[in-house]
């Protein structure tokens, strides 16, 4: 929660909160602890040990720094869930996620529609067929691996399937930063981060950066190897069975190109299907 802190204090200037601009040049960019502590109405040495972790704060207290560091609601959530370490630690002993019966069923009945579940750290559960051809083909890649930001870091393919492939690993990255958040003590988070922090130098700074996403909705262009440039919509549904895992839908806009083209990877899926067959 500390390094939260300090780089969202680092990010602001005087002007973002209020306060009168300084004529003189401070020395590192940002506000400084006293400035912090003074907008939310507490001490100094308060702010200080709770930014170097040697003190708990109080929920008032939380939302008071969320005001004052003018966090977005997903960075607020992510601060309250920071705080709440005892809660979450005992939360992820226990066995592997399996996707909702109720979610592989519809995956099964959305034949022409890209759509896979994601679970904790991005994880992915289950996918139907037109994601496989539209992705990549998820059974071929082994279990422990089988998690999508992992993929967007170490398979070359994703660089060129996602023309703008920086946002989508950063958004990813960010999303993934929310996460952890809420799955402290996990280990295999902690692998996973460990992992790609080790191998890919963007992850590294991006996960540094402290920046946080939920999960919504959005377009994506991209660049697929048999049929060519799509735009596609995406959106997310969360389960009410088990709200850790999303079921993520890929459309197209009606009578678009990419419609289209979707019809045509759903007839080049259906023909793969029937050679392996």
């Amino acid at each position: 929660m500390g390094e939260f802190l300090k780089a969202r204090r680092a990010e602001l200037t005087l002007g973002d909160v209020g306060l009168p601009e300084s004529r003189q040049q401070r020395r590192v960019p940002g506000l400084r602890r006293e400035e912090v502590a003074l907008l939310a109405a507490i001490s100094t040495a308060t702010y200080t040990r709770l930014e170097q972790g040697r003190a708990q704060a109080a929920g008032p207290v939380l939302g008071k720094l969320a005001q004052v560091l003018r966090l977005s609601e997903d960075q607020r959530n992510y601060l309250f869930e920071l705080a709440g370490k005892d809660v979450f630690h005992r939360r992820y002993r226990r066995a592997r996620q399996t996707v909702q019966p109720y979610l592989q069923r519809l995956l099964n009945d959305l034949p022409a529609i890209p759509a896979f579940v994601l679970g904790r750290r991005t994880d992915i559960l289950a996918w139907n067929e037109m994601a496989a051809a539209l992705v990549t083909d998820f059974g071929q890649i082994p279990l422990k691996q089988r998690t999508y930001v992992r993929l967007l870091f170490t398979d070359p393919a994703m660089r060129t399937l996602y023309p703008d492939w920086e946002n989508v690993a950063r958004r990813a990255v960010a999303q993934l930063r929310t996460e952890a958040a809420r799955t402290q003590g996990d280990p295999r988070m902690s692998t996973l981060v460990g992992e790609l922090s080790t191998r890919d130098e963007q992850f590294r700074t991006w996960w540094a950066a402290e920046v946080v996403a939920g999960r919504g909705i959005g377009a994506k262009d991209l660049n697929h190897p048999v049929v060519g440039a799509l735009t596609l919509d995406w959106d997310t549904l969360t389960s009410a069975a088990d709200p850790e895992q999303h079921l993520i839908v890929w459309t197209a806009e009606p009578g678009s190109r990419s419609a289209d083209s979707l019809r045509v990877l759903a007839s080049w899926a259906a023909g793969n299907r029937l050679i392996r067959g």
